[in-house]
């Protein structure tokens, strides 16, 4: 990874930026501050009212969605799915909040990410303390956590073989040889044993960062989603780093999607014992269509965007539109990215079962700037190196093709990553298309190594033909070639033209 050839732009950018930030910082009571106090007095509610753009939906299954800040937390939070860490970790989670800010946090590992076959279970105790609105992540609360105890249940003797490449002897009561599988053993208190932690890759640092949406249905249901910061995708930064995006948000074990299966065996757990979640049988990569965001998508450094891919499997080619906004409600556009190209399947996934492998090349970029800034800042780049030179203008979209791409922004035509995908049914039976996780410093797949092994936030196949068509494939259809862009790497940087991004990137090609 570069950054050389960007160092004129960060600079060009950063005081923008920085008057961002001071405003921000500025109007930042508008929103609301933790007074000194244990008591949180204020109740802002941000209302949110995106809502998912998809033809098949009817009227009656639209959600408004509403946040409060300060975010409520008492009660319990719990995993509707088996989860996914970069490693790939599969895991799934139960927290409880009690009103004195104490909580227990219950997290159970397993060998496999259909998480059935339990490995060891951490039981986290500590305290959490909401601090102020985030500087960074707009929409989002900043919060700080201190451990009390840390304890783990190994489940298995493969675990516990696995267990002892990584953590020293002394981290257990017994040498890992001696531990007996069921039973409590204390890793960290407040007396000492962080090495143990940082041995087993543990971070609460997730803690830092929250939010709580609820989803109010016409019908009158409502679901609570509890969203906590991101887990780094580099194994060796996610003890130190500061999330500045979301991972699967838990939902309140009062108010979830009906039905859930998932929740209430999570719910019903303990660190004794683990959740075994029902057997999934692999769906077929049948994804012809339209897909789209389920949500307002938030990601590290300050990205708020929507996707809204089509794939086309005749010709091997797909088309992605990248919606991309200044606000956490998806409402404020600052610019769109449009990009297609071709793509190929590789083999199933050696790392997560059910997923598949891909490469795709990116070959068209077209980018419509939303922001009069934007648009001075690409009229001052040189004959042939974005798009047409004093041709941009906000609102029409420009073609960065013939020039190659755009020095200024870091966009390089044609270039090639490596995917994973995979895809799974929601509580409706409505399939969801899961794409690798993008680097968290902004790097891009593409190396095979360095191909994702976690996924983004779902997205819905949105037209009720092709969802059709999917169902009726069945198991022993025949897998269709998909891609998706890339050019999230991209995304990063045009945001920092917007100014709203401390951090920049460029791969080699």
């Amino acid at each position: 990874m570069s950054s050389g050839p960007f160092s004129h732009l960060l600079r060009g950018i950063w005081l923008l930026w920085l008057w961002q930030a001071v405003f921000a910082t500025g109007t930042r009571s508008r929103i609301w501050e933790v007074p000194s106090g244990s008591a949180i007095s204020s109740n802002f509610s941000e209302s949110l009212q995106w809502e998912q753009d998809c033809p098949y939906q009817h009227p009656q299954d639209k959600v408004r969605i509403t946040a409060d800040v300060p975010p409520r937390l008492d009660g319990t939070w719990v995993s509707t799915r088996c989860e996914v860490r970069p490693g790939p970790e599969f895991l799934t989670r139960s927290y409880t909040f009690h009103p004195g800010r104490h909580f227990q946090a219950l997290q159970h590992y397993y060998a496999d990410s259909g998480c059935q076959d339990p490995a060891y279970s951490l039981m986290i105790r500590g305290k959490l303390r909401l601090r102020h609105a985030s500087w960074i992540t707009q929409g989002a609360t900043d919060a700080e956590h201190h451990l009390s105890k840390v304890a783990i249940v190994i489940h298995s003797t493969a675990a516990k073989q696995g267990l002892t490449s990584s953590l020293p002897s002394s981290c257990v009561t017994l040498t890992l040889d001696q531990v007996v599988p069921g039973k409590l053993y204390e890793l960290y208190n407040t007396r000492g044993g962080r090495g143990c932690l940082a041995a087993l890759g543990f971070s609460m640092m997730e803690m830092g960062l929250v939010r709580v949406e609820t989803q109010h249905h016409r019908h009158g249901g409502k679901v609570q989603e509890l969203l906590l910061g991101d887990i780094d995708t580099d194994w060796n930064q996610r003890t130190q780093y500061r999330p500045t995006g979301y991972q699967q948000p838990l939902q309140n074990a009062m108010h979830h999607i009906h039905p859930c299966p998932v929740c209430a065996l999570v719910y019903r757990s303990s660190e004794l014992h683990p959740p075994v979640l029902p057997h999934r049988p692999a769906l077929p990569i049948a994804l012809a269509g339209r897909w789209v965001s389920q949500r307002c998508e938030t990601r590290p450094n300050v990205l708020f965007l929507t996707r809204d891919f089509t794939f086309d499997p005749e010709k091997n080619a797909w088309e992605g539109t990248y919606r991309h906004y200044s606000d956490s409600a998806c409402s404020q556009l600052t610019f769109i990215l449009r990009a297609s190209g071709h793509y190929a399947q590789g083999n199933p996934s050696a790392k997560v079962l059910g997923a598949s492998d891909f490469v795709f090349k990116v070959t068209t970029v077209k980018v419509t700037a939303a922001e009069e800034s934007t648009v001075k800042l690409l009229n001052t780049t040189r004959p042939g190196k974005c798009g047409q030179m004093g041709g941009w203008e906000v609102g029409v979209e420009q073609d960065l093709t013939p020039t190659g791409g755009c020095n200024l922004l870091g966009i390089k035509l044609p270039h090639k990553e490596y995917e994973l995908f995979k895809v799974e049914l929601d509580h409706r039976k409505h399939p969801l298309l899961f794409i690798g996780e993008r680097p968290t410093d902004g790097s891009s797949p593409d190396r095979p190594h360095r191909r994702p092994t976690s996924f983004q936030p779902p997205m819905v196949l949105c037209s009720m033909t092709e969802m059709q068509t999917f169902h009726r494939s069945g198991v022993n259809s025949k897998q269709v070639q998909l891609a998706v862009s890339g050019t999230q790497r991209l995304e990063h940087l045009v945001l920092l033209v917007l100014g709203t991004v401390l951090c920049s990137w460029l791969c080699d090609f």
